[in-house]
Protein backbone atom coordinates (compact mmCIF):
# COMPACT_ATOMS: atom_id res chain seq x y z
CA UNK A 1 0.00 0.00 0.00
CA UNK A 2 1.26 3.34 -1.00
CA UNK A 3 1.86 6.12 1.52
CA UNK A 4 -0.90 8.43 -0.66
CA UNK A 5 -3.46 5.53 -0.16
CA UNK A 6 -1.84 5.05 3.95
CA UNK A 7 -2.82 8.96 4.61
CA UNK A 8 -6.22 9.23 2.33
CA UNK A 9 -7.58 6.26 4.81
CA UNK A 10 -6.79 7.46 8.07
CA UNK A 11 -7.71 10.94 6.84
CA UNK A 12 -10.86 9.29 5.79
CA UNK A 13 -11.23 7.72 9.33
CA UNK A 14 -10.91 11.17 10.74
CA UNK A 15 -13.45 13.06 9.22
CA UNK A 16 -15.82 10.09 9.86
CA UNK A 17 -14.90 10.26 13.36
CA UNK A 18 -15.40 14.06 13.96
CA UNK A 19 -18.88 13.71 12.07
CA UNK A 20 -19.55 10.59 14.59
CA UNK A 21 -18.17 13.35 17.82
CA UNK A 22 -20.35 16.19 16.00
CA UNK A 23 -23.55 13.92 15.67
CA UNK A 24 -22.82 12.84 19.28
CA UNK A 25 -23.10 16.08 20.88
CA UNK A 26 -25.78 16.93 18.80
CA UNK A 27 -27.98 14.17 20.48
CA UNK A 28 -26.38 15.17 24.23
CA UNK A 29 -27.49 18.34 23.76
CA UNK A 30 -30.87 17.44 22.91
CA UNK A 31 -31.23 15.19 25.99
CA UNK A 32 -29.74 17.76 28.40
CA UNK A 33 -26.59 16.14 28.62
CA UNK A 34 -24.30 19.52 27.90
CA UNK A 35 -25.08 22.23 27.85
CA UNK A 36 -26.10 25.01 24.51
CA UNK A 37 -21.94 26.45 25.62
CA UNK A 38 -20.24 23.31 25.14
CA UNK A 39 -22.04 22.18 22.29
CA UNK A 40 -21.29 25.45 20.52
CA UNK A 41 -17.77 24.93 21.09
CA UNK A 42 -17.51 21.41 19.46
CA UNK A 43 -19.86 22.33 16.35
CA UNK A 44 -16.66 25.66 16.12
CA UNK A 45 -14.52 23.19 16.53
CA UNK A 46 -15.98 20.70 13.90
CA UNK A 47 -17.23 23.27 11.02
CA UNK A 48 -13.21 25.16 11.66
CA UNK A 49 -11.39 21.77 10.85
CA UNK A 50 -13.49 20.98 8.27
CA UNK A 51 -13.05 24.23 6.42
CA UNK A 52 -9.47 23.84 7.07
CA UNK A 53 -9.88 19.98 5.59
CA UNK A 54 -11.40 21.48 2.43
CA UNK A 55 -9.01 24.75 1.98
CA UNK A 56 -6.67 21.85 1.55
CA UNK A 57 -7.71 19.41 -0.48
CA UNK A 58 -8.61 22.33 -2.53
CA UNK A 59 -5.43 23.77 -2.81
CA UNK A 60 -3.71 19.97 -3.25
CA UNK A 61 -5.68 19.61 -6.70
CA UNK A 62 -5.31 23.36 -7.88
CA UNK A 63 -9.07 24.49 -7.15
CA UNK A 64 -9.48 27.54 -5.60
Amino acid sequence: MSMKQVLDKGLNKLISRKLLVWVTASAFLLTDYITADIWASISLGYVGLQGFIDAAVAWKHGNK
